[in-house]
């Protein structure tokens, strides 16, 4: 057994990406000497208030949401000041069943520009944020038996190349494209940056869509007022009990409906990179 400390490290408002991470680091810490694996989970707000540091004997399970086929904006700032410290990372991506584009390239660049040493990626699936139809209930059962074969995958690497330690080569183009951009009916760019969702009077204000907001932007004390941006993750609409959370959004509904005409079959499957 070699004498590595297990991490994951992950950003998963609906869970998803959260499921893959740990999933991968729980087996993979069954190879090692005391069998843990320490979760750090900038998910929330406060989360991201300093920055991240890891240490040379860590094995790091990196796991992001892809958004618009890139790594989600929103964090750049937080990530390209996370300290790698010549730790070994396995940079993984969830996307909801349409395509992860660039964002497993962009992820992987980032983890070794902020000193990592990325030696596995991989590209699983998950219930597309949006939807309940894309990518429906995944990761599934399937999904995580592949998520086992990854992890085995990767101590088999450890222990047995003298090339453990190079950068794993991932599928992508640079210049990375730009983020995918919605259409409205008529075909035309369409932004959706500024749609926020609104509250019905279902609500009972138990004030858990404030405490699952990533970006800390549902009021505490009003749910149905949003004091900053919104990302889109639908942690708040998906979790809400009453559901009392929804878009209304003429341009985001249609965007919604295209992508799941388009992207609901065939059932995309994990890739992965070592």
């Amino acid at each position: 057994m070699m004498n590595y400390s297990v991490k994951t490290f992950y950003f998963s408002a609906t869970e998803t990406t959260k499921k893959i991470a740990t999933g991968i680091a729980g087996k993979l810490a069954e190879s090692f000497v005391d069998g843990r694996v320490v979760n750090v989970d900038f998910t929330l707000p406060d989360a991201r208030k300093e920055p991240a540091s890891f240490a040379e004997n860590d094995i790091v399970i990196a796991g992001l949401p892809v958004y618009a086929g890139r790594v989600p904006n929103v964090l750049l700032k937080y990530l390209n000041a996370v300290e790698g410290n010549g730790a070994m990372a396995v940079a993984v991506v969830v996307y909801g069943n349409r395509h992860y584009d660039d964002a497993l390239m962009e992820w992987r660049d980032i983890l070794e520009s902020r000193g990592f040493n990325v030696i596995a990626a991989g590209a699983f699936i998950g219930e597309h944020s949006f939807s309940r139809i894309l990518g429906g209930n995944r990761p599934d059962a399937q999904d995580m038996l592949r998520v086992m074969e990854f992890a085995k995958m990767i101590h088999q690497k450890l222990t047995a190349s003298q090339n453990a330690m190079e950068t794993v080569s991932v599928p992508g183009k640079k210049p990375y494209r730009p983020y995918y951009r919605p259409k409205d009916k008529d075909g035309n760019p369409a932004s959706i940056l500024k749609v926020v969702p609104k509250t019905s009077d279902d609500c009972i204000h138990c004030g858990l869509c404030a405490s699952l907001c990533p970006m800390g932007s549902v009021d505490v004390n009003d749910e149905s007022i949003i004091t900053g941006i919104c990302i889109k993750c639908c942690a708040c609409i998906k979790n809400c009990p009453v559901e009392a959370k929804y878009f209304d959004d003429e341009n985001y509904l249609w965007h919604k409906q295209e992508l799941e005409v388009a992207f609901a079959s065939p059932r995309r499957e994990p890739e992965w990179f070592l």
